[in-house]
């Protein structure tokens, strides 16, 4: 398995709309499992494709805590929406950064599972939160598009002066807390 990069706000191809997936192959499993890596490597209980830049509808999911539950999206689509839970928001693509942002608190979610066959599902919790999170990338939008145009502005410019700062060698790493 390999480590990808991923993209940080406000990198414009975190803004490209993914395209349904073709065909499950060995091609796509093996990123599957890359996206695996790299979202655990960074703490994470989320990562969509489009965030390692790769523009297919993808998406990996394991809320469980202990990394005992993956879930994969292929080509995944909300077909219903119920109710509404407002909730601390982060994302592996803007680091550091968290907002209250409101989701429906159920969806009904169809899409291929690893092995490539169709299915549907009622999500709940933080799960349903994840994969609208999740899916919002594969459409070509970030968290910090629910806030304010002011607190969008702070983030990048906060980021945009840690990524400067990371260039020339000073250590801001933010601590890591398990993000979407």
């Amino acid at each position: 398995m390999t480590r990808l990069t991923i993209l940080e706000y406000p990198d414009p191809r975190l803004r490209t709309r993914a395209v349904p997936v073709e065909r499950v192959d060995a091609g796509l499993l093996r990123l599957v499992d890359d996206l695996f890596e790299t979202m655990y490597a960074a703490n994470g209980i989320g990562l969509a494709a489009t965030q390692v830049d790769v523009h297919r509808r993808l998406l990996v999911v394991d809320v469980s805590g202990e990394r005992s539950d993956p879930r994969v999206f292929i080509d995944p689509e909300i077909l219903h929406r119920e109710g509404a839970i407002t909730g601390q928001e982060g994302c592996l693509s803007v680091p550091g950064y968290y907002d209250e942002v409101e989701r429906a608190e159920r969806i009904r979610v169809r899409a291929l599972g690893r092995d490539g066959r169709p299915f549907e599902e009622e999500l709940s919790g933080l799960l349903a939160v994840c994969v609208q999170h999740e899916i919002d990338h594969l459409d070509g939008r970030l968290f910090v598009d629910y806030l304010s145009e002011l607190k969008r502005q702070r983030v990048r410019i906060r980021l945009e002066k840690e990524r400067r700062q990371r260039a020339d060698g000073q250590s801001t790493a933010p601590a890591r807390v398990p993000a979407i």
